[in-house]
Order: structure tokens, then C-alpha cells, then sequence
């Protein structure tokens, strides 16, 4: 998957939304809104992505990166960001 100038594994991709959708809630009542959580503190992090942590833009990147992920949709190429697709 690309975003830009960045490559990383459709593999750590799956393993970011899966650190992102499981740190979402903080109790059953409230949820963490997706802007204001970033998984660079995670410890389970895949180490492609702790140059994405140092860059301002670092939430967009991962926010549009899980949107990537969403629903396999790279597995079938419907999401512009996959790259070797054609």
C-alpha cells in the first residue's frame, strides 16, 4: 500500500487497523475519537511505521492508510492507494 512517497506491506497494514480498531474505546461508554488516538505508543507497532510516527502529517497518513485496509479492498484492487494492482 502506498500514501504518497511511503510504501508499506498490505501485512502491517492489517496488523495498524487491528492495533487502531481495538484502541478506539477506553470503556464501553466512551470512545476515542480516531483523530485524537495515535498508534505510535502501541509497543506492538510494526516497525515500518515509526518513521510515519517522527512526520507532522503522521495522523492523515495513518487515517488514510487504514482506509486502505478497510473491507480487504486492496486484496481486489479497488483502492487507488494499492500499488502493482495493474
Amino acid at each position: 500500500v502506498q500514501d504518497g512517497d511511503l510504501k508499506f506491506s498490505l501485512e502491517s497494514i492489517k496488523k495498524l487497523k487491528e492495533l487502531m480498531d481495538g484502541n478506539r474505546h477506553i470503556n464501553p461508554r466512551v470512545m476515542v475519537p480516531m483523530a485524537s488516538y495515535s498508534p505510535c505508543q502501541e509497543k506492538h507497532l510494526p516497525e515500518e511505521f515509526r518513521p510515519v510516527c517522527k512526520r507532522e502529517d503522521a495522523s492523515m497518513i495513518f487515517r488514510r492508510l487504514i482506509l486502505a485496509a478497510e473491507d480487504d479492498l486492496c486484496e481486489i484492487c479497488a483502492n487507488a492507494a494499492c500499488a502493482g494492482c495493474f
